[in-house]
């Protein structure tokens, strides 16, 4: 899609994912400044970027998060991989012991940039009553993400098939039989590995005292979408410094879970904007979480991510960019690695050519702003969004639904090259290689997904 243009990053010290999107009047102040003095950025200014980079090496006397360790043989090329994964172990576990809680300490953080003030508290609760932390039903979608024609046909010509008013969002269909009364990281690794009845991978929330963070004057301003919506642009390298002190009063055997509300992060300059989350891990003893301590120094995992409304980005393309499509994206890649060290046979995709060739397991990079309804929404789920873009063209779409919209996931099965596919939940239809490739099986629009990662 050529609106979905994403940037690959190398310049932080910990794992990076991100998604974003946006709407409405988030953003809170006395004395708010005129929207005519905040610079509007046009959408194809606007990216969502991840990268991932560092790591932390554990032992089984490791102080961190409950996890596993498994090995997999990648047919392809022969290579054997192994890899860390959140929770018990699905091929070994038995009974009570399949089922683990972790506790995810979640830290809301209150941001002042440019005289406006954008609540972490304000999206908290909504955030709380998400399928990310409150059970939903998985067993079906009302909705999911749709390809929408491109405007213009390569030639440059106009696309008889493009409709400057159509959703970016489908019926929807069958999601995930026996995935029901669970949370949304449950129901995705039960998926992944087709281990339904006692195997849990449970979030226990724990709202930790919010955070104030002001932000000085040369470290963020205010942006604009096209559509009105003002939101929060901050200096990443800034932001990632007050992380790395707040982890200072972290339980490593916890997942610190740091919310804000529409806070975006650049790249160098203000215009180099979007990223929206990211997850890491910050190990004790040069990097390796084991030095000078007998293997049990802690290593100490945790993410950020903003709650996001529609709006900011085009909802056309990227209508399931809202809520906690974020969170999804960053809680999902944190189950799958998080230590930010599973490297995989070299991938690459048409719905994200910016990564090139990428060796690391991150299961949101391949499906970035691809997902689904969920749940029951109510919080800033308005009618359709209007607006007139830099061509003169009015746009009314229908972008909004009752629901949250959680990123589908890329599984173990895709990036290890799997076929057949034995190893995670059946496709709802009959196929070739059995077993889905992404959480959303066939829901996943892209003929990519049907078949395991090609190479490079």
């Amino acid at each position: 899609m050529t609106v979905r243009k994403l940037g690959l990053l190398s310049a932080l010290v910990f794992a990076i994912a991100s998604v974003f999107a946006g709407t409405g009047a988030a953003a809170k102040s006395s004395t708010p400044p005129k929207a005519s003095d905040i610079q509007v950025m046009q959408d194809a200014g606007m990216s969502p970027k991840t990268t991932t980079e560092g790591g932390a090496k554990v032992l089984a006397t490791t102080r961190t998060i409950a996890h596993w360790w498994g090995s997999t043989l990648d047919p392809h090329n022969g290579v054997t991989y192994g890899y860390n994964m959140a929770g018990a172990n699905p091929n070994t576990c038995s009974g009570a012991g399949c089922s683990t809680t972790i506790v995810t300490d979640i830290t809301p953080i209150n941001v002042v940039v440019g005289g406006m003030t954008f609540n972490g508290t304000d999206v908290l609760n909504a955030t709380l009553q998400s399928p990310q932390f409150t059970p939903a039903d998985f067993t079906t979608t009302p909705h999911s993400t749709v390809i929408v024609p491109d405007e213009f046909l390569p030639d440059g010509s106009p696309n008889p098939a493009y409709n400057p008013n159509g959703p970016g969002f489908g019926s929807g269909g069958p999601l995930s039989a026996g995935n029901s009364g669970v949370q949304l990281e449950d129901a995705t690794m039960r998926s992944q590995f087709n281990k339904f009845g006692s195997y849990h991978v449970i979030l226990q929330p724990n709202v930790k005292p919010a955070v104030t963070i002001v932000v000085p004057q040369n470290k963020g301003v205010l942006r604009q979408s096209v559509r009105g919506t003002i939101f929060a642009d901050v200096n990443i390298a800034w932001w990632s410094a007050q992380i790395q002190n707040l982890l200072s009063q972290a339980d490593p055997t916890h997942l610190p879970l740091y919310l804000t509300d529409s806070v975006m992060l650049y790249i160098g300059s203000p215009d180099n904007c979007c990223v929206i989350g990211y997850h890491g891990t910050k190990a004790a003893g040069a990097g390796s979480g084991n030095t000078g301590s007998n293997g049990n120094a802690p290593v100490q995992t945790f993410a950020w991510a903003s709650y996001v409304t529609a709006g900011i980005f085009n909802p056309q393309y990227d209508w399931a960019l809202q809520d906690i499509h974020a969170l999804s994206h960053e809680i999902a890649e944190w189950g799958d690695d998080p230590f930010v060290n599973n490297w995989v046979e070299p991938w690459l995709t048409p719905t994200a050519p910016q990564y090139g060739c990428t060796n690391i397991l991150e299961t949101g990079d391949p499906v970035v702003g691809i997902g689904f309804s969920a749940g029951t929404n109510t919080f800033r789920q308005g009618g359709p969004i209007s607006w007139t873009d830099s061509a003169g063209v009015h746009h009314t779409i229908v972008a909004t639904d009752g629901t949250y919209h959680p990123e589908d996931e890329a599984i173990l099965p895709w990036f290890l090259r799997l076929a057949p596919n034995n190893v995670s939940q059946l496709t709802q239809t009959p196929s070739a290689n059995h077993g889905r490739y992404t959480f959303m099986g066939d829901l996943n629009p892209y003929p990519g997904f049907r078949a395991p990662a090609t190479g490079c």
